[in-house]
């Protein structure tokens, strides 16, 4: 098994070899303000199955979205409810994902239910880039299904091969936690995980 190409975050040609692999239908490894992902574009279906492979996701577990300006989850969302637009205002770029409905034809393609999908803006500069030039990014953990997440580009290019990740963006170390996940379909608003952003904070910022 051939270790993926590696190429440094702060590489100038870093952002058009990740756009080039994304927009072939491959799949990426990128830094992230927590830990290492995966990513795929969502404009290419070839692209989300090979990232489904790659991982070993069960198709019932939805990939979530990254995007590089809060505006461009309107390309993803059949719905906008006004505790997202709140919850974006207050928190992106951050560690807090919104579950909104999906665009039907793009869930299916996303697993899980076809119906949600949970949304952020990653504070982390190249991935944001990254999203303004490439479009919206389905991104999950960089790991096998159930086996801790890759924090270093040396543990992503252990775990996957050439066959599995075309290119890895070496960012150095990332070990943030995990962003929290609320539940916007709803109303009031529920926390389905517990992360960087208090509960409170988001609690506050709905009132």
């Amino acid at each position: 098994m051939s270790p993926p190409e590696v190429v440094a975050a702060d590489d100038p040609a870093a952002l058009d070899a990740a756009r080039a692999a994304l927009e072939a239908g491959k799949v990426v490894a990128l830094p992230t303000d927590t830990v290492y992902g995966l990513g795929a574009s969502i404009e290419r279906p070839e692209g989300m199955a090979a990232l489904f492979r790659a991982k070993g996701r069960p198709a019932g577990l939805a990939l979530p979205v990254v995007v590089g300006r809060w505006r461009q989850a309107r390309q993803v969302a059949a719905q906008w409810p006004r505790s997202a637009s709140q919850l974006a205002a207050r928190f992106w770029p951050g560690a807090l994902t919104v579950v909104v409905p999906v665009d039907p034809g793009l869930g299916r393609q996303l697993g899980g239910d076809g119906v949600t999908v949970g949304l952020r803006e990653p504070d982390h500069r190249f991935v944001r880039a990254l999203c303004r030039m490439a479009g919206p990014i389905a991104l999950t953990s960089a790991n096998r299904h159930a086996e801790p997440p890759c924090t270093t580009a040396e543990e992503v290019t252990a775990a996957f091969g050439s066959d599995d990740v075309a290119l890895v963006v070496d960012g150095g170390r990332c070990e943030g936690a995990p962003s929290t996940v609320v539940d916007c379909t709803v109303s009031p608003p529920r926390c389905l995980r517990a992360g960087a952003v208090e509960w409170s904070w988001v609690e506050a910022s709905l009132r």
